[in-house]
């Protein structure tokens, strides 16, 4: 349904756009955190079994790396369609 303010412009594709790139946002922000928190756990598991406290940092900055890249080349290689959002 197409809804149109004073001005003649279609509110509701500027409210659908908008609603995607929070998605987007929210989307991006989660798999950062989940990286980091992964990777981290990671390290703070072997550094606690091999006695090197350094690994959990290392671990979390790791995984924030690796989740950056995949947020690259997920959203920023090519543009973003419809149905890739809706997975």
């Amino acid at each position: 349904m197409s809804v149109r303010d004073r001005s003649g412009r279609d509110t509701s594709v500027e409210a659908e756009s908008r609603a995607l790139g929070l998605n987007i946002g929210w989307t991006v922000f989660s798999y950062l955190l989940s990286g980091m928190a992964a990777y981290g756990l990671i390290g703070w598991l072997i550094g606690r079994a091999v006695r090197v406290e350094i690994l959990f940092p290392v671990g979390m900055l790791v995984g924030l790396a690796i989740s950056l890249g995949f947020v690259i080349w997920r959203f920023g290689k090519r543009g973003i369609t419809r149905e890739e959002t809706s997975r």
